[in-house]
């Protein structure tokens, strides 16, 4: 709801005698004999959509404070069955968008080559061995830098760094490198 809906709201309610507005309000006991009454049908019709009880409950709540802040008829139960239903589908498809996302993240990570070293290679095998020592924020920056040829500055991007961050690891990682490849020399 905008700024502009939210004054003229305001200014309908103003022009309005409070007495007749009160009227159509429903007590509180009404709402809670409607939750009490309609609330498990709610859940059950919510669970059609979501996995868990859980989520089908958060659903039906969502659903009654939605109905009571537009302050519906408390005893329109057909729109307070739709309010569910609408909440669960955006639900389903908040979530279906968060898949997507998720899986689109695992497969740009999925780009990055992970280094290939020759096992019959005695010094390639040496090599391995001292990137896996490395701390792994070194060893990622080492990864990105030499096997898949990013810039300091995609680096940065990637990991949420700065561009000297992303440096001084790339730093610190090539001489963890070379003292741990002259100490098993």
């Amino acid at each position: 709801m905008s700024v502009l809906d939210k004054i003229r709201s305001r200014r309908r309610l103003l022009g309005k005698d409070p007495e007749k507005v009160m009227e159509n309000v429903a007590t509180h006991e009404d709402w809670k004999v409607c939750f009490s009454e309609a609330g498990p049908g709610l859940v059950l019709f919510a669970r059609q959509f979501v996995r868990s009880v859980a989520d089908a409950e958060d659903i039906v709540q969502e659903a009654f404070v939605r109905f009571w802040r537009k302050q519906h008829p408390v005893n329109n139960r057909a729109l307070l069955f739709a309010t569910v239903r609408s909440i669960s589908l955006d639900l389903l498809r908040r979530d279906a968008r968060r898949a997507r996302r998720e899986a689109d993240a695992i497969a740009d990570a999925e780009h990055v080559t992970a280094p290939h070293f020759d096992t019959a290679d005695e010094a390639q095998l040496a090599l391995a061995a001292a990137v896996d020592r490395l701390p792994a924020e070194q060893r990622e920056v080492l990864v990105m830098k030499i096997w898949n040829d990013l810039t300091f500055a995609e680096i940065a991007t990637v990991l949420n760094i700065s561009q000297n961050t992303a440096a001084s690891r790339y730093r610190y990682a090539l001489a963890a490198l070379k003292k741990n490849l002259i100490i098993h020399e």
